[in-house]
């Protein structure tokens, strides 16, 4: 059998096993099939929705700075990364006169013209005559300029989806394939818009569509094409050396997850923080309180688990989570005469009834759910408060999606999300139901509620996001979502709240912003989050569970100092974040440190920041430290004040100035007890710091004092210590 017999041989079975499996894959991506050409041989026409807007997306001519913005740009207004194609198709062919398209004339047609700068083109040249996009583009205008759409689209497969290199210089090749709903694949990687996160970390080249990493850590890319938009991760170790944590402590997956990315990563941890570290962060973290001292006789070995669930079960563990809950849903007391208003007893309500569900232990899907179907006297039932914190039912959707699905659905208001999956009709289904809602003090059903499809003129209908369209008939379309998003497999819900959680004990979500979960930003250790929203759901969406297991492992328990190697790490976890205390937490710490009631406001005098039931309460103090106002989101932005204002105050402030040497003050009792200066002090440091003073600032100190004066005599020098360990940074983060 000679040569050529044998070649054809094996191609007719190669053909014969591409027929069978349905599946053609295609080497030029300016084609639908290789060569161009269908099974029959006969050339496939231009598909406008999946060959022309991938091309217009990789071109840049639909992005935010160019055709795609609001308004368009030089009277050509294409949809955002090609969001709605049937719009585009109208706005090249029929708009304008049809002055874009010669049929008679492809090659003069304005839409070639233009981008290829034959005539004046504001954004520059962005498409050569003779390449593979201009002829594509010429030969869809010869076959008529049709919109055409033959298959549509599943999903794309990116590989490599994930790449570890070995050192910086490493690259890869990037392929993507497109799968379609007949079954066809092709290869897409030439009309794939690949977007660098730092360009100073990858380089794309876009000739053969090569990533080359520039330097250690973890990067991200995206890549678009059509609708679909992946994320491709980039892991380059940050040490030659292979780090070996078989000897670590892995309480439970937590530890399992992180230690392999810092495996993986070769980045070295920081050593396990001692008792009384340990104590005073836990306590802050679940209570928003300063620890009991532990003196030298209770120093024997502590008993974490033990500490952890009285500290889950305590009073102040609700009051504390009544407060980050109540931030997150906003809770505060406004009065307009022109907008929606909430009273101060409804604001009180919402947040007392917080109260009792964290007292009950009530499942966090069966909060959701009470809230968002929640109806009646909002100064009677607390739940009906959370429809008159935002002014109207669009503000109502972005409120609703950021809180309980992390996500920033707002830009869906406008245009399809151009970085998630949210469209226009997500996000405008969802305000049809808080639509037929009355925004007073009473919630109930407006029957006559509508909101108006931008796009339509039309009242939107009811939809779920990413999901069904609810009947026409439906009143209220509230429970249908509510069940939606609590379900067990809904991707977001169990998400959003447990990556809240972990950010509450390690300072930064796995996923940052918290709100804005999408698949653009992935979290930083993805199996982690998915495992802790696994276990949260099986344990009944119980809030202290989740808790518990991340302050039981040993990723917790970490010194916040660092070690060689690891000091420029802060996403991984290899030591512990610093905190700053939150503004509520830190004011009265201070008032506990110094042992002096503050006023909030017309609240009983004792009534402690963390306590307070409405966030509208007046308190320069608090404003000052950086209180959130909760008129939008604590989450997304840093309080207005800034800590520029914080550290003056604390330094010259009244906070602090008056009431160091008050009269009944803590400095004041003890001197008045006739206790010497160091007593004195090392009381302080027990009050604050949870710790005894060490040798080098006992002997610092002791020079400060004048053994042959007493302590009023040396009252002076005693206020300007304490104003130091009130200021000072060990007292103002939790570390």
């Amino acid at each position: 059998m000679n040569k050529f017999v044998i070649s054809f041989a094996a191609s007719l079975i190669l053909f014969a096993a591409s027929f069978v499996s349905k599946q053609v894959v295609c080497a030029d991506s300016g084609s639908i099939l290789i060569g161009g050409e269908r099974s029959d041989g006969q050339q496939e026409t231009v598909d406008f929705k999946n060959d022309l807007i991938p091309m217009f997306t990789k071109l840049g001519c639909n992005a935010g700075k160019c055709h795609g913005s609001a308004i368009g740009r030089g009277g050509f207004k294409l949809s955002l990364y090609g969001g709605t194609p049937k719009a585009d198709y109208d706005e090249i062919v029929r708009r304008w006169g049809g002055r874009r398209i010669n049929l008679s004339d492809p090659e003069a047609s304005l839409v070639l013209m233009k981008p290829s700068e034959t005539v004046e083109h504001g954004g520059g040249s962005v498409l050569a005559s003779d390449d593979n996009n201009a002829k594509l583009l010429t030969r869809w205008v010869q076959e008529g300029a049709k919109y055409l759409e033959h298959r549509k689209l599943n999903f794309v497969e990116i590989t490599p989806e994930r790449f570890v290199a070995a050192s910086s210089g490493d690259r890869t090749r990037l392929q993507v394939v497109a799968h379609y709903d007949d079954g066809l694949t092709r290869d897409v990687t030439a009309m794939t818009q690949f977007v660098v996160e730092d360009s100073d970390a990858v380089k794309i080249d876009s000739d053969d569509a090569t990533a080359v990493v520039l330097r250690p850590g973890r990067h991200v890319i995206i890549a678009r094409y059509s609708t679909e938009v992946v994320p491709i991760e980039f892991i380059v170790p940050v040490s030659a050396s292979e780090m070996d944590f078989s000897a670590e402590s892995r309480q439970n997956f937590v530890d399992q997850e992180v230690l392999g990315s810092l495996a993986e990563l070769r980045l070295p941890i920081s050593p396990a923080a001692d008792d009384a570290t340990f104590v005073r962060r836990i306590t802050l973290d679940l209570t928003g309180r300063l620890p009991p001292f532990r003196d030298g006789t209770q120093s024997g070995h502590l008993d974490r688990e033990k500490l952890v669930d009285q500290l889950l079960a305590s009073e102040e563990f609700v009051e504390f989570y009544a407060l980050k809950l109540a931030r997150l849903l906003r809770i505060r007391s406004k009065v307009d005469k022109n907008s929606v208003s909430t009273t101060p007893e409804a604001a009180r309500g919402f947040h007392e009834w917080l109260v009792q569900q964290l007292q009950d232990g009530v499942g966090y899907h069966q909060i959701a759910w009470d809230i968002i179907t929640a109806s009646g006297d909002s100064a009677e039932y607390g739940p009906a408060t959370f429809f008159t914190l935002v002014e109207d039912a669009r503000q109502q959707t972005e409120f609703v999606s950021e809180v309980f699905m992390g996500s920033r659905m707002k830009c869906a208001n406008c245009h399809n999300h151009p970085l998630d999956k949210w469209t226009q009709d997500d996000f405008h289904g969802l305000t049809a139901m808080f639509s037929k809602l009355t925004r007073s003090q009473v919630i109930r059903i407006n029957p006559f509620g509508k909101n108006i499809h931008p796009n339509t003129g039309q009242a939107s209908l009811m939809k779920i996001p990413g999901g069904d369209f609810l009947s026409e008939q439906t009143k209220d379309g509230r429970e249908a979502f509510a069940e939606w998003l609590t379900h067990r497999e809904n991707p977001y819900f169990a998400k959003a709240i447990v990556n809240r959680l972990w950010k509450s004990l390690m300072g930064r979500g796995l996923v940052e912003p918290v709100d804005d979960f999408r698949s653009t930003n992935p979290a930083t250790h993805p199996t982690l989050l998915k495992r802790l929203a696994d276990d949260f759901i099986k344990h009944g969406y119980d809030i202290r569970h989740t808790l518990k297991v991340i302050a039981m492992s040993s990723t917790y328990a970490r010194e916040s100092t660092t070690t060689r190697g690891n000091q420029a790490d802060r996403r991984f976890y290899s030591h512990m974040f610093e905190k700053p205390l939150e503004a509520e937490v830190l004011a009265d710490a201070i008032s506990d440190v110094l042992g002096l009631e503050t006023q909030y406001g017309d609240e009983v005098p004792g009534t402690r920041a963390v306590a307070l039931r409405d966030g509208a309460i007046p308190s320069d103090t608090l404003d000052i430290l950086g209180r959130c106002d909760r008129t939008s989101s604590c989450e997304s932005k840093p309080s207005p004040i800034g800590p520029l204002a914080q550290k003056l105050h604390l330094f010259n402030g009244e906070l602090l100035n008056s009431r160091i040497g008050a009269q009944r003050g803590r400095l004041d009792t003890l001197i008045n007890s006739g206790k010497t200066p160091m007593q004195i002090v090392e009381e302080f440091y027990h009050v604050a710091l949870n710790r005894e003073p060490n040798s080098r600032e006992t002997e610092f100190l002791s020079r400060l004092f004048d053994a042959k004066q007493n302590s009023r005599q040396q009252q002076a020098a005693l206020e300007d210590f304490v104003w130091s360990i009130v200021t000072c940074k060990e007292f103002v983060t939790n570390h």
